[in-house]
């Protein structure tokens, strides 16, 4: 297997570390996204970051076993034995402010060799076999995020998109667009949301990789910036026992030899025959999908009807209740057509959702995947009509069952991460079993924050 990761020479290192001298830089933080969604780091000072992209940073397998309340479930592979090897990609650091720098994390065996379960380099291959057929993507994930009071622990209260939410926390607003400009990330909007101290923004579309790692440093960024005005900031699927959850929708455009597939075509809502092929993969799949997309013991409530989550197995142009919602390529859409996929959460590993997500999709066109009737209305008026539509299923054990048991899922991911996966998330099962609701909101309200 080939690694996704470039190992600069050593004048391209010197190079960046100088960059990163003159712009006040002492320390470098590494993050590897674990198969709970949380992202675990080790720092270096400026003179150690050669190390830590050539050589790596030892840790041991069970790195990728750690449930988000630091419970380890082991596994035959990811065991007491063995190490494994943490590089950071040096292509894609990012300045934070404050002496501090920022970039995303590979691993590796102690030999150089790329790990098969590393999900930002499954993220890599998928990219890769997209492009050996001719197709390029793009893609982007919308940030929602609740905002708590760090000394009382309430959370920030407002009205739905209101003005007033953004009037009391403008100085926070104002970091928050601060500290992405100075890590070099734009932003396209931040508003209040419809949850109880809830906010999302969002940033433009990137290569899939590029835009997996903004989302991780983008939650890096609230982190600290909501610390410095006695904040928490929350990105659990439920952040409060009742109330509207926090999604990490994924919007995706892809290409074919530079022609969008998603418009220009003769097929429904203007799709060409690859896209309608696509959409279609996607509603094969993502069924035994959800262990990997909306994953964790808190994923469940947020994927319910009327939420505008995607609980319903369907697509349909700008539906918001719908799996798959399409955006077409009108005057309103500057970046041309794409698809949201609604049902992905921040408890999920952003990279290795989006490898399954474009892993359905570039299957779908592979295998010429039909395209279902599109739902034009909200699909929750349909209910007990002959054209009622299923709503995907929330049982969180049938869930990684099924995603476990894919072929499909083992192909996109490998059979380690797999195991991995199952392992953090048996144990989540086990938790939700022994804990109430409430509790259980408490213990992993913070888990997947930074």
């Amino acid at each position: 297997m080939e690694s996704s990761m470039i190992t600069l020479s050593d004048e391209e290192i010197a190079d960046v570390v100088a960059n990163l001298r003159d712009q006040g830089v002492t320390a470098l933080v590494g993050t590897f996204l674990d198969n709970g969604g949380v992202a675990r780091a080790k720092q270096v000072p400026l003179e150690r970051i050669a190390a830590f992209h050539r050589n790596g940073l030892g840790c041991s397998y069970s790195w990728a076993t750690f449930a988000p309340d630091s419970h380890l479930p082991l596994t035959p592979y990811f065991s007491v034995v063995g190490d494994m090897r943490l590089k950071v990609d040096l292509r894609a650091v990012r300045v934070l402010g404050d002496g501090l720098a920022w970039a995303p994390i590979n691993i590796f065996n102690q030999d150089g060799s790329p790990l098969a379960h590393c999900a930002r380099g499954a993220l890599a291959r998928q990219v890769a076999l997209l492009g050996a057929d001719g197709y390029a993507a793009r893609a982007a994930y919308e940030v929602e995020f609740t905002a708590f009071d760090a000394v009382t622990g309430e959370p920030d209260i407002g009205v739905a998109y209101g003005l007033r939410a953004m009037m009391e926390n403008e100085a926070f607003y104002a970091d928050i667009a601060a500290g992405l400009r100075t890590a070099g990330i734009a932003m396209e909007q931040l508003h209040a949301e419809a949850g109880v101290g809830q906010i999302e923004l969002s940033t433009p579309p990137l290569d899939p990789v590029a835009a997996a790692d903004v989302l991780v440093v983008t939650r890096l960024i609230l982190s600290r910036v909501a610390r410095r005005h006695a904040k928490r900031v929350s990105f659990a699927p439920q952040s409060i026992a009742k109330g509207i959850g926090n999604g990490a929708h994924v919007h995706f455009s892809l290409t074919k030899d530079g022609v969008p597939i998603f418009s220009g075509g003769e097929q429904a809502r203007e799709l060409r025959e690859e896209g309608a092929h696509a959409i279609g993969g996607l509603l094969q799949g993502l069924p035994d999908a959800l262990g990997v997309l909306t994953p964790s013991l808190l994923s469940a409530t947020r994927l319910q009807p009327g939420m505008w989550s995607g609980a319903y197995v369907c697509w349909g142009c700008e539906n918001r209740e719908a799996a798959v919602r399409l955006c077409q390529a009108t005057l309103g859409n500057p970046y041309g057509a794409n698809v949201e996929i609604k049902v992905t959460d921040h408890s999920a590993n952003p990279y290795a959702a989006l490898a399954v997500i474009l892993g359905l999709a570039h299957r779908g066109i592979t295998s010429k995947a039909s395209l279902p009737a599109e739902a034009p209305v909200d699909p929750s008026s349909l209910r007990g009509t002959k054209d009622e539509i299923a709503t995907f299923n929330t049982d969180q054990a049938a869930n990684l069952a099924a995603t476990c048991a894919s072929p499909v899922m083992r192909e996109i991911l490998s059979d380690h991460m797999i195991e991995a996966i199952n392992a953090v998330r048996s144990y989540e099962v086990t938790v939700s079993a022994t804990k109430s609701y409430e509790e259980i909101i408490e213990i992993f309200r913070f888990a997947w924050s930074s």
